[in-house]
């Protein structure tokens, strides 16, 4: 097996995308508004590799329509199959080519769709093992979603995901992504943290861009210093940027009439727009050498 040497940088990151929601329809962030949007910005900034989240059957299919350039795995984790949200995995055609990948759950029978410990859902995570279509190098993408309410589903969610790093990939090069559901205080982030397994590309990235947490309520007004969003990695892999992307986008106001501003020339008009995000959470963005 070849190692993995990065002839160009590699730009990975994690996503959640907010599953199709009716009451945000009502607020004016439906998914049939956003989904050119998410698509969009997975294009613009030129992810390698992505790991989503929250994400239901359709918009799977949405995104991938949008997105021809990428293919992904991944499964319900209701029935394995389509029901439930996904934690996809998507990838680069031209980039990568998929030897193999699967699933398993969060929970105390990790091999099939199940609720663990003290969770409110079931969760689950999903892997790839990817060959390198330049150089032949292989790594592996683990993608996940912990429960946001159970503490010990979290902290056995993030043992579990390390002992299944250490026997899928062994010694192969792996980024962990997810919504974590923690921030940097916390316990079940302290032991991937300090499990000299992973380590958190936003410490070690040589120039960081992050003037938020990673959640935002759909709100563009809103600020935090929490990241629940992480993108962790093994070694050799170098961190080299890291950014929590805080794209947004307008929608019309109504009946806004067009104003000008003396600052600029006659030309250019003006209108009130509402400011929107694309989730209710940002993306995460790490370029790895």
């Amino acid at each position: 097996m070849l190692p993995f040497h990065a002839a160009h940088a590699l730009v990975a990151g994690s996503y959640n995308i907010r599953y199709d929601n009716k009451g945000d329809v009502e607020k004016g962030n439906s998914w049939t508004q956003r989904a050119p949007i998410v698509a969009g910005l997975i294009r613009f900034h030129e992810f390698d590799l992505l790991g989503t989240q929250e994400v239901l059957h359709h918009q799977l299919n949405d995104l991938q329509a949008l997105l021809p350039d990428y293919d992904h795995v991944g499964c319900g984790r209701n029935d394995g199959k389509e029901a439930g949200e996904y934690a996809a995995i998507f990838f680069r055609k031209d980039k990568f080519k998929l030897i193999n990948s699967g699933s398993f759950w969060l929970s105390e029978t990790p091999e099939k769709p199940s609720k663990g410990w003290d969770a409110e859902q079931t969760r689950i995570c999903t892997w790839a093992r990817l060959r390198k279509t330049e150089g032949g190098g292989e790594i592996f993408l683990f993608n996940t979603h912990f429960d946001h309410r159970g503490t010990q589903a979290r902290l056995e969610s993030a043992k579990l995901i390390l002992s299944k790093i250490k026997t899928i990939a062994r010694d192969q090069p792996v980024i962990l992504t997810g919504d974590f559901n923690v921030d940097q205080t916390s316990e079940s982030y302290k032991l991937l943290h300090d499990s000299g397994i992973v380590s958190d590309s936003f410490e070690t990235a040589t120039d960081r861009y992050a003037l938020n947490g990673t959640a935002n309520g759909f709100n563009p007004s809103s600020k935090t210093e929490s990241r629940i969003d992480h993108v962790f990695y093994t070694r050799p892999l170098k961190p080299v940027r890291y950014g929590i992307l805080t794209d947004t986008y307008r929608t019309p106001v109504p009946d806004s009439a067009e104003t000008q501003n003396g600052n600029f020339p006659g030309e250019v008009k003006f209108r009130n727009f509402q400011t929107r995000l694309p989730s209710d959470h940002f993306p995460v963005l790490v370029e790895f050498e």
